[in-house]
């Protein structure tokens, strides 16, 4: 994990990284900010996932959820 506010990383197998990330977007006229969530090996990004802030800690809840259902 990484203590730069707005940004955390897990290792995963085989180099791997998974991203949590604060953005901001000014393709509109206003910034919005969204966290992204992205699979990353050699600092190139693969796979990626934005979310609306508001919907961070319902995917958190339910991730702990689903880990605690299923003994993971």
């Amino acid at each position: 994990m990484n203590d730069e506010k707005g940004f955390t990383e897990i290792k995963m197998s085989s180099g791997w990284f998974m991203t949590i990330s604060l953005q901001k977007s000014d393709r509109f006229e206003e910034e919005k900010e969204y966290v992204e969530i992205a699979k990353e090996r050699g600092g190139q990004k693969q796979r990626r996932f934005n979310i609306n802030p508001k919907y961070v800690r319902a995917l958190g809840e339910a991730l702990v959820k689903f880990a605690d259902e299923n003994k993971l």
